[in-house]
């Protein structure tokens, strides 16, 4: 393990499996203590028993997005473990979100993923912030996508809900500046994940040829970008978006 993040404690949500746990794996490797969240129990606990086997200091605490007693409860019981240097907001309800037009999406599931990508990102991140505040220089990393970028469509409730985070990356590093916490996003591209199994193959087609860097993307391919928003080398970068998809959109 490097020491990039040595001595930090990091809260990484939707860690369970794909790019949250490619983030976790990567920030323990990096260094740093993590606490893996998700609302899969048993694949976030699997997970994070690797992670130990492998050396790596790991909390796993099971919590839904869409619930804010269950995010409160959580975030009691990690506060228990003392201050926070970091949190990356990766959770969200990607699958089975897609393949209907903006006129045959129904009320409910637009809802749905409003509740658990916009509102829970923000109340995770509201009761990470005294966490956070209590040490120099941390960092909060937002999970977006460049679809919200590109306007990808049949898939409005997806879009919509990640350029909800795009925004309000912004207005959080503007208020949580004076208390010293950098704020910043990703936008990665269609990466290759269990999340992304149900794309259809045209979709990752579209991506793989339209890339400037041609190919699939995989998640080691996103975790450099979210170290470094997380490190001290990003110490003065706050408000910011970085795509993240070999230059399928540029920004």
């Amino acid at each position: 393990m490097n020491g990039l993040l040595s001595g930090k404690r990091i809260v990484v949500t939707g860690a369970a499996r794909g790019l949250g746990r490619s983030f976790a794996e990567a920030i323990a490797r990096a260094g740093a203590s993590v606490v893996m969240c998700d609302i899969l129990a048993d694949e976030l606990h699997a997970g994070a028993a690797t992670l130990r086997e492998q050396g790596a200091q790991v909390e796993a605490l099971a919590f839904d997005l869409a619930d804010p007693a269950s995010i409160g409860n959580a975030f009691d019981a990690i506060a228990k473990g003392g201050a926070l240097d970091g949190l990356v907001n990766n959770g969200a309800l990607a699958t089975g979100v897609g393949g209907k037009t903006m006129m045959e999406y129904d009320i409910d599931l637009w809802d749905r993923v409003m509740q658990v990508n916009v509102r829970g990102t923000w109340l995770v991140s509201q009761a990470a912030v005294p966490l956070l505040a209590q040490r120099p220089h941390a960092k909060i990393v937002n999970v977006a996508s460049d679809t919200a970028l590109w306007g990808a469509p049949r898939l409005m409730a997806y879009v919509a809900s990640k350029g909800a985070i795009v925004s309000m990356t912004r207005s959080m590093a503007r208020e949580l500046g004076e208390l010293g916490i950098c704020v910043n996003a990703i936008a990665p591209g269609l990466t290759r994940v269990e999340a992304t199994e149900y794309v259809p193959a045209e979709r990752h087609q579209l991506y793989e040829q339209g890339r400037a860097l041609p190919g699939a993307q995989h998640p080691d391919d996103v975790t450099g970008s979210v170290l470094y928003l997380l490190s001290p080398l990003a110490n003065f970068v706050t408000g910011q978006l970085l795509p993240v998809n070999g230059g399928f959109v540029f920004n």
